[in-house]
This record gives structure tokens, sequence and C-alpha cells, in this order.
């Protein structure tokens, strides 16, 4: 985990939201390690978030999630002027991508979906600042989650279905 911490300041620092892949890619690493797994979770974990990591250098927060099964999926949102990179150590998630088809001017959002898929275990995927997203863990699921500062002091969005339009069509 130190060594994870250490290459993502260093990629951060050199390359910013650029060195997201690379980020990803160090996920993946730390993601196939079962004993960072096995420190981290294990089955009487409680759902929620807790902080592995903040580095105040950089402002990065490496974050351990627990999902529960049945979990409701998530409602379109993005994470404002921040990044984040997710990685699952166990379970998937179901992952929306989702792009704004109107103008940002406009007093509503209309989504179109833009891409889905699953993110398996030992998988990990950037998210740029301003990416719309929506999240679904219908099983257990262990997720580390990496981001470019603090999401719940930052001004983030999420699209709301009762006026917004969220299409299900490319």
């Amino acid at each position: 985990m130190a060594q994870f911490c250490h290459d993502v300041r260093d990629i951060i620092v050199a390359d910013g939201q650029a060195g997201l892949p690379r980020v990803a890619a160090k996920l993946r690493l730390l993601l196939a390690n079962r004993a960072f797994v096995a420190a981290t979770w294990d089955e009487t974990t409680p759902p929620g978030k807790r902080v592995l990591h903040h580095d105040p250098e950089t402002d990065v927060y490496v974050l351990a999630h627990v999902h529960p099964a049945g979990r409701a999926p998530g409602a379109p949102h993005s994470h404002g002027t921040s990044w984040a990179v997710y990685g699952n150590a166990k379970g998937y998630t179901d992952m929306t991508l989702w792009k704004r088809v109107n103008p940002e001017t406009d007093d509503h959002a209309e989504l179109a979906v833009a891409e889905r898929y699953r993110l398996g275990e030992g998988e990990a995927q950037p998210y740029p600042s301003g990416a719309i997203h929506s999240t679904l863990q219908p099983e257990p699921a262990w997720v580390v989650r990496v981001t470019g500062t603090d999401l719940d002091v930052l001004p983030r969005f999420r699209f709301n279905p009762n006026r917004d339009a969220i299409l299900e069509t490319c």
C-alpha cells in the first residue's frame, strides 16, 4: 500500500489527470495483492467507506468501500472538478457512462448512455473530472476508489430523473 501511494503521488505530480491510466494500472496491481485485500476487508467489514490514505501534498485520497448485496443503483453523477479511479477487489460494478445531449445552459439535463461495461475483480478504470457515470453493485463488492480530493466537500453534479431526461439509448 505504501508503494502504491508513493507511485500515485509521483504520477499525479508529474502528469496530473493525464496520468490517470497509469494510476489505474497501479491500482490493478494493488488489487491483485492478496495481502493488501486481506488486510483491508473481510466478511465482517461493515458497509460504507473509509479512508485508507490521504496525501496532503496532492490531496489524493485512497478509499475502501464495502457495498452490500441489493444496493440500489446509483443515480448518474459526476465528481465535479475532481477525478476518480475505481477498482474492484471483490465482486463487480456495472458502470454506465453518460453524455449530456443538451446545452449546459438549459435548466435541466438530458443524458444518454454513452457506454456500459462491467468492472470485475482486479479491474480498475479512470474517470476524469466532469465524467458522468452511475454504478450498480447487485452483489457484495469491495471497491477501492482513488480521488483527486475529498469529494464530500466538493460541489458535485447529481442528475435527478424527476427533472432531468435520462435516456437509455445511445
